[in-house]
């Protein structure tokens, strides 16, 4: 008898490989927003934490008391910070490193129980720099900070879940990955000045408290015609 001649098995499929891109390579933080989001609370601890335990200094132009000066001193050796020249984009890759030694942290959506705006003027030898939309909101990961902006009108929104919160000129900075100290901006520092709604300041703009309706315009090298006193909000900003 003949043996029966088995028939062989399909061929088993392959499937071809895929290139995943890193998170970090398409601008999206390493660690997920939850994460952020978890340890938020945590992050307020801390930073009340340094605050109470520090000796606190008083910013220019009434802002009251804030962080330590080595801890306003840190913010500007955070992952993403650039002494560079302008123009200056929002810094994702490491923003959400950034976020909790700022005392900052990661809201699914918009707050109201504090909400305000402020604006924010760069001139560098009489020319405006602008100040991109999309500062502090990573539409990647989705999610938005208490300071971000949506335009580029230089419009700082100022929005938290907890009444009453208050936050700094150097921590939008910071969490926009600009250097910034009291004698440079970026890469500029001939001629440094800064203003808020029209009058010089002095010490650190840092530690500035950002108010409703500020008008906040950094200057270096020469000067724009006229320092900008105030600025003209949309309804219901």
């Amino acid at each position: 008898m003949a043996k029966k001649v088995r028939t062989p098995p399909p061929p088993r499929r392959v499937q071809a490989p895929q290139r995943r891109e890193t998170r970090r390579a398409a601008g999206i933080p390493t660690r997920p927003p939850w994460f952020y989001g978890a340890i938020g609370a945590g992050a307020v601890v801390v930073i009340a934490a340094i605050v109470l335990g520090v000796i606190l200094i008083s910013g220019s132009g009434g802002s009251g008391g804030g962080p330590s000066a080595s801890t306003v001193a840190s913010y500007n050796k955070l992952p993403g910070v650039r002494k560079t020249k302008a123009p200056w984009a929002p810094d994702y890759q490491f923003l959400a490193d950034r976020l909790l030694p700022l005392g900052l942290t990661t809201l699914p959506q918009e707050a109201v129980n504090t909400h305000y705006h402020s604006h924010l003027d760069i001139f560098v030898n009489g020319k405006k720099v602008s100040v991109p939309a999309l500062i502090g909101i990573n539409s990647g990961a989705q999610y938005l900070t208490q300071l971000h902006t949506h335009d580029s009108r230089g419009v700082i929104h100022v929005e938290s879940p907890k009444a009453n919160d208050h936050f700094t000129l150097g921590q939008f900075a910071a969490e926009w990955g600009v250097f910034l100290d009291s004698h440079c901006i970026g890469a500029y520092c001939t001629g440094f000045k800064w203003y808020v709604n029209g009058k010089q300041q002095t010490g650190n703009p840092q530690d500035y408290t950002l108010k409703p309706h500020d008008e906040v315009a950094i200057v270096v090298g020469k000067p724009p015609k006229k320092i900008p006193s105030s600025y003209q909000f949309l309804a219901g900003e």
